[in-house]
């Protein structure tokens, strides 16, 4: 299997979780920087041109979600449970991630860190506002979830922890307010004691990516 890959935050949740199940997956860095991601090549594997992507044998899987099901079923792992209640309580969580979570989150990382990255300038101060106060609304529901729970979904560890918390290693730099947020906290604590989380790539994840 090869994975293409940036350090940036869709394709770390799926590198971590192929470290952490230790699958063996080439991992194939794509420069963004370079345009790499719009090559031909690239292309013809995602025409959205995005990472991450997936290459096994015949199929080329793109969108991060997919891909972290496909590894988890291809490994045996119950990170994507075998049972539909199971199936359906995670995929819960990774559209509410999607639609919530990770969306607003998504937005302080882009003004905070990606904008100087790419050189679109600063953040825009009304759109750090607006991001900031969808995420404290999505933050508390989390937070509340996880009063009672060590992980996401089901009582256990699963595809949901790793897309939820993608976000949360980046959080100083992308000034996300998780410290208001006590579960959170501890959950991703736990998170950060996982094999691959901390440190999904190759190479230490950068200040900047």
């Amino acid at each position: 299997m090869k994975l293409y890959y940036a350090e940036t935050m869709n394709p770390r949740k799926v590198c971590a979780l192929a470290k952490y199940l230790d699958l063996p997956v080439e991992l194939v860095r794509v420069d963004l920087r370079k345009g790499e991601h719009r090559t031909p090549d690239f292309l013809a594997m995602n025409p959205n041109g995005k990472v991450p992507v997936l290459v096994d044998g015949d199929l080329v899987l793109w969108e991060s979600t997919a891909i972290m099901v496909h590894l988890a079923v291809k490994a045996g792992s119950d990170l994507w449970p075998s049972d539909a209640p199971g199936q359906v309580e995670v995929l819960r969580w990774l559209c509410w991630d999607l639609t919530h979570f990770s969306r607003h989150g998504a937005a302080l990382y882009f003004e905070n860190l990606i904008k100087r990255y790419i050189g679109r300038g600063e953040p825009e101060p009304a759109a750090v506002e607006e991001a900031t106060g969808f995420f404290r609304n999505s933050a508390a529901v989390l937070d509340a979830h996880l009063a009672t729970r060590d992980f996401v979904a089901g009582g256990k560890l699963s595809v949901a922890d790793f897309s939820v918390g993608v976000l949360l290693p980046w959080a100083r730099e992308i000034r996300l307010p998780i410290e208001d947020f006590p579960n959170i906290v501890r959950w991703h604590e736990r998170m950060m004691a996982l094999p691959g989380w901390r440190e999904p790539f190759p190479e230490p994840l950068p200040a900047v990516a």
